[in-house]
C-alpha cells in the first residue's frame, strides 16, 4: 500500500464534474486495461482500437509501457517494487483520463494481478475492462518482436516476465483473446464488440 507522505493538502473540486465532459464529448469515460506477456500484442491491439474509435468520432488515448517509461516513470525499473509503483501510477493517469471522459486504453504487461485489481477499485463498477491478451510462452518467444526474450534467455536482461520473473494471469478478465488462435482484426473485432453490447460505443 503507497503511504500518504504530503500533509496539508485539500481536494478541490472543479465546477466541472465527469458528466459534464462525457456530455461534452457524447462518449463514457472508462479505462481499458490490457495486460499479458510481452509480444502477446497489448499495444498493437490498442492503437488499431484507437484508430477504430477515431474513425468513430470517439476520443480515446493510449498509455503504452514503453513511452511511459520514457519520461513519467524513467526513474523505475523492474524490481518487483518498481514494476508495483509503475502500475500505481499508470492506474492513477488512467483514471485522470477516464475523469476527463476519455476512452483510455493501458498496454502494460502489469505482471501482478494484486496491482491490476488496485487499479480496478479505483474507477466505477464497469469502468474498468481488464483484457488478458493471452499467449503461448513458445509463441511469445516466437514472435520476440524487441528481441527480448533472446536477451533473457542469455541473461543479458535479468527478472523478464515470462522467464525469470512471474506473470499471474486474471482471475475473471471482461475479455479474454487468444493471440494464438486469433489475428489483430478478429481481437480488435471482440473488443469492439463487448464495447458496443455494453453502450459505451454505437454500432455501426
Amino acid at each position: 500500500m503507497t503511504i500518504q507522505k504530503a500533509t496539508n493538502i485539500t481536494w478541490h473540486e472543479g465546477a466541472l464534474n465527469k458528466q459534464d465532459r462525457e456530455k461534452l464529448l457524447d462518449q463514457k469515460g472508462l479505462v481499458i486495461w490490457f495486460t499479458g506477456l510481452s509480444g502477446s500484442g497489448k499495444s498493437t491491439i490498442a492503437h488499431a482500437i484507437e484508430e477504430e474509435l477515431f474513425r468513430r468520432s470517439h476520443l480515446s488515448f493510449v498509455l503504452d509501457g514503453d513511452n511511459i517509461r520514457h519520461g513519467l516513470n524513467k526513474n523505475l525499473g523492474f524490481s518487483p517494487e518498481d514494476r508495483e509503483e509503475n502500475i500505481r501510477r499508470i492506474g492513477e493517469v488512467a483514471k485522470l483520463f477516464a475523469d476527463a471522459g476519455l476512452i483510455t486504453m493501458t498496454a502494460f504487461i502489469s505482471p501482478y494481478r494484486k496491482d491490476r485489481d488496485n487499479n480496478r477499485h479505483l474507477l466505477e463498477e464497469g469502468k474498468f475492462i481488464e483484457v488478458f491478451m493471452k499467449v503461448s510462452l513458445p509463441e511469445a518467444e516466437k514472435r520476440d518482436p524487441k528481441g527480448l526474450y533472446k536477451k533473457a534467455r542469455t541473461g543479458e536482461i535479468k527478472e523478464f516476465t515470462g522467464i525469470d520473473a512471474p506473470y499471474e494471469e486474471p482471475l475473471d478478465p471482461e475479455l479474454v483473446i487468444d493471440t494464438d488462435a486469433l489475428d489483430l482484426e478478429e481481437s480488435k473485432n471482440l473488443v469492439i464488440r463487448y464495447l458496443e453490447e455494453k453502450n459505451i460505443v454505437k454500432k455501426v
